[in-house]
């Protein structure tokens, strides 16, 4: 009987990866997993006035981008609040640099982020870690649960991270959700970035 379909295989087959799906967008589209993406290679600045965060972790790992891999150190925020946002990215175009900048978060309505994921290439500020651990195995790393790095590599986590004076250059920003309070966008010719 060729050329016939069986139906029965055909449903046993299809119901589970249909249901498979659903909860994959369902947790995704909630910000249980934050969505991937291919990466251009550019890198942005970010800088923020206070990040306030529960659960944290961070570790060593490498990205693979449009241009070739990048050694990033990959920070992993569970909950995150943002005072002051500022990000920005130099674009070239045929009539010159631009820069496209994004402002959210002043005042008494912070940016709010869950599972938040930063693909750093430098940051700095004034930092104070609640419950700390530096040093374990990157494999192991559990605050926030559900993104951990490589068997064998440095990590850290705490299960608190509160920022001043935030400024990092970055090649990714992921998040399974991004509330972006207060969202002003510009595009102004020449350079116009945060620090």
């Amino acid at each position: 009987m060729s050329g016939r379909t069986r139906w029965w295989r055909f449903v046993a087959v299809l119901v589970p990866a249909l249901a498979a799906a659903v909860v994959l967008v369902g947790v995704t589209g909630q910000g249980g997993v934050a969505a991937s993406f291919a990466l251009s290679g550019e890198r942005f600045k970010i800088s923020a006035d206070r990040l306030v965060g529960e659960g944290f972790a961070q570790y060593g790992d490498v990205a693979s981008t449009s241009v070739g891999r990048r050694p990033v150190l990959v920070s992993v925020i569970g909950r995150a609040r943002i005072t002051g946002l500022c990000q920005s990215a130099l674009v070239r175009t045929p009539l010159g640099q631009v820069t496209f900048l994004v402002r959210a978060g002043e005042g008494e309505r912070p940016v709010e982020a869950a599972n938040l994921v930063i693909d750093l290439h430098q940051l700095s500020g004034d930092v104070t870690f609640g419950d700390i651990e530096i040093g374990r195995d990157a494999a192991t790393l559990d605050l926030p649960a559900g993104l951990a790095g490589r068997r064998g590599g440095i990590g850290q986590q705490a299960a608190t991270v509160r920022i001043s004076g935030l400024r990092q250059t970055a090649y990714a920003v992921n998040a399974g959700t991004f509330r972006l309070n207060g969202l002003r966008l510009s595009f102004l010719p020449g350079d116009h970035e945060c620090f």
